[in-house]
């Protein structure tokens, strides 16, 4: 690409800077979709459109190659120069091999990769390159292998620039710890240090290996971890200083326990607008739930729909409501853990009765005596006048 070349395509991206709104007017493409299809080059086998476009209320420049029927992903290294949004779905790609995008440092304008629902098993280390400007990648509804055979920690870490990353039920379905300790080495491996917002919904997350899983992400702002299977906040937020959302919608929390509470407590310190969302979570109507409703009422976080929340009793939905009578109790909640403590006790009392009978035994006989001897004499005077009154008679 020569200098007039790039100059030209710079003073494009710019005017169409300039008219983000797409009601404009002033502004009105001349493309057909067979045009479109044509512009695309002929890699690309008429099988997608190229074109600038309305997308996002922007007027970009979009390869649009949705359920285009590729195998592979060799079109993409020949991507037109000016191309800011590559929309490549639907499609069949278990293997991204090297330098998808070629080995030219081209694509100058390239914003966003959505490369969702293709069946993408594996991403070599060095798939993307030449991605440095790319602000977001979408990788929802892919088949991501938590082999670590398959897995490549550093495959984002070309991704300088990325402020979104998209992995919606992005990985095969496994052990909850295999794609925990999967998504730990590619956050510690991966330069992510831009990123604000990460999308981790539906992949069955039930804990994490590391704590510190989200501490190499220090701007993060927004963390979607809804439709998983937590129970807790299994990691550290205090060291994402600068969060404003937590999505934890439709999890498993029955309970909030104090620890949680306080740790999102502590990031108002350094944030005062955050937001939570614990909408849609089975929540438990009974004393374990009192401490979460008691700091929704005096917490400066911010409960998204929280007049919605729910928690269930015997299986029925009811609205939250402040449980009474929430102080300790002696025996355990369950009809035969009852029966097993009420017996337990039972025999430590009586053990205890009589080994207190065995040590005062000397005392007890001698306050016991008199009183049975009162009593022998008090038998013997009454037999004496029965038999004294049978004689009268």
């Amino acid at each position: 690409m020569n200098k007039f070349h790039a100059m030209f395509l710079l003073i494009c991206a710019t005017t169409a800077d300039l008219y983000n709104d797409c009601n404009d007017p002033n502004w009105h493409s001349l493309e057909t979709l067979e045009n479109a299809k044509v512009e695309c080059g002929p890699s690309f086998e008429n099988r997608c459109y190229c074109l600038r476009t309305c997308y996002e209320n922007r007027h970009q420049y979009v390869v649009n190659c949705t359920n285009s029927g590729f195998s592979d992903v060799t079109p993409l290294s020949h991507l037109p120069n000016e191309t800011q949004v590559l929309i490549f779905t639907g499609n069949y790609l278990e293997e991204l091999p090297w330098n998808v995008f070629g080995t030219l440092d081209s694509l100058p304008y390239l914003r966003m990769i959505d490369m969702s629902n293709n069946r993408i098993r594996e991403i070599r280390g060095k798939s993307y390159h030449h991605v440095q400007r790319v602000e977001r990648l979408i990788l929802d509804f892919n088949e991501l292998s938590l082999d670590p055979a398959r897995s490549h920690p550093r495959v984002f870490s070309n991704f300088v620039s990325l402020l979104e990353l998209h992995l919606t039920d992005a990985f095969e379905d496994g052990l909850s710890r295999d794609l925990a300790a999967t998504l730990h080495d590619i956050f510690v491996n991966s330069n992510l240090t831009q990123l604000i917002k990460l999308h981790l919904e539906q992949n069955e997350i039930s804990e994490f290996r590391d704590s510190n899983v989200f501490c190499d992400l220090p701007n993060l702002l927004d963390l979607y971890l809804g439709d998983n299977t937590l129970t807790a906040l299994h990691f550290n937020i205090s060291c994402l200083h600068k969060l404003r959302f937590l999505d934890l919608q439709r999890n498993k929390f029955t309970k909030v326990v104090e620890h949680d509470l306080q740790a999102m407590d502590a990031l108002i310190k350094h944030n005062q607008s955050i937001a939570i969302d614990f909408t849609g979570n089975p929540l438990e109507c009974s004393c374990k739930l009192n401490p979460f409703i008691k700091w929704m009422k005096k917490t400066k976080v911010f409960v998204r729909n929280k007049d919605n929340l729910m928690c269930y009793k015997n299986g029925t939905p009811h609205e939250i409501y402040e449980t009474k009578n929430c102080t300790p109790r002696l025996f355990s909640p369950t009809p035969r853990g009852a029966t097993v403590l009420l017996f337990f006790l039972s025999i430590v009392l009586i053990g205890l009765v009589c080994a207190l009978i065995y040590v005062q035994r000397t005392k007890l006989q001698k306050k016991i005596e008199p009183i049975l001897d009162s009593m022998n004499k008090r038998v013997r005077y009454t037999s004496i006048a029965v038999g004294d009154t049978r004689e009268d008679l």
